[in-house]
C-alpha cells in the first residue's frame, strides 16, 4: 500500500554503473514508483548498473533509463543520490553528476543523499552551514566542508534547498519517510 500520493512528482536517481549499494537505489526507486512518482535512473553510461550489497557482494543489476549527461534538473522535483562507497567515490569525480547536484541546489529543489552519497554534496560545495548525516566515515569531510554532522537515522535541513540525508540502508524507512514528506510538500 502506498505511503503517500506522489502522482505527478518526478525523481532523478544518479549513479555510476558499478558499486551503488543495492538497497539505497532499488528500495527507494521501487517505493517512490509504488507511491506514484516517476523515477528516472541516470548512470554514467547506458550499460547495466551493477549494484553491490555491503560494498562487496553482487546485487541486482539495474538498467538505467538514461545517462547523467542527457538529463536536466529542470525536468525533476527531487534528486536522489544513493551511496555505496565505490559508487559515491566515482560519482563525486563525474562532472555531469556534480553539475546536476549544483543545478538542483541552485533551483532550490530537494536533494536526498544516503550513506556515502553526501560526498557529492561536499564536492559540489553545498554543505557549508547545513546539518546532515551520512555514513560515519564521511563526518570529517562534512565538517571540513563547513557542515554540521550528526549521527542520526535521518536529517532534514530546509536551508537554501531542502536536504534529506541518512546514514545507511538500516535507516531506509526513515529516509523514505523524509523523502515522501519533502515531495508531498513541494
Amino acid at each position: 500500500m502506498p505511503d503517500a500520493d506522489l502522482s505527478g512528482r518526478t525523481v532523478l536517481a544518479v549513479v555510476t554503473n558499478y558499486g551503488v549499494e543495492q538497497d539505497e537505489l532499488v528500495v527507494p526507486v521501487d517505493h517512490l514508483r509504488e507511491d506514484g512518482a516517476r523515477v528516472v535512473v541516470a548512470a554514467v553510461s547506458t550499460d547495466p548498473v551493477q549494484t553491490l550489497v555491503g560494498d562487496k557482494d553482487p546485487g541486482t543489476t539495474v538498467t538505467p533509463d538514461t545517462t547523467l549527461g542527457e538529463v536536466s534538473a529542470d525536468d525533476f522535483d527531487l534528486l536522489l543520490v544513493p551511496g555505496g562507497t565505490i559508487n559515491a567515490d566515482q560519482l563525486r569525480l563525474d562532472d555531469d553528476a556534480i553539475a546536476l547536484v549544483r543545478a538542483f541546489a541552485e533551483a532550490g529543489k530537494p536533494i536526498a543523499a544516503i550513506c556515502h552519497g553526501p560526498w557529492a554534496l561536499v564536492t559540489a560545495g553545498l554543505v557549508s552551514g547545513r546539518s546532515l548525516t551520512s555514513y560515519p566515515s564521511l563526518q570529517t569531510d562534512v565538517r571540513n566542508a563547513g557542515g554540521s554532522w550528526s549521527d542520526e537515522p535521518v536529517i532534514s535541513d530546509d536551508g537554501a534547498f531542502p536536504l534529506v540525508t541518512s546514514r545507511t540502508p538500516d535507516d531506509i524507512d526513515d529516509f523514505l519517510g523524509a523523502i515522501d514528506a519533502v515531495l508531498a510538500a513541494g
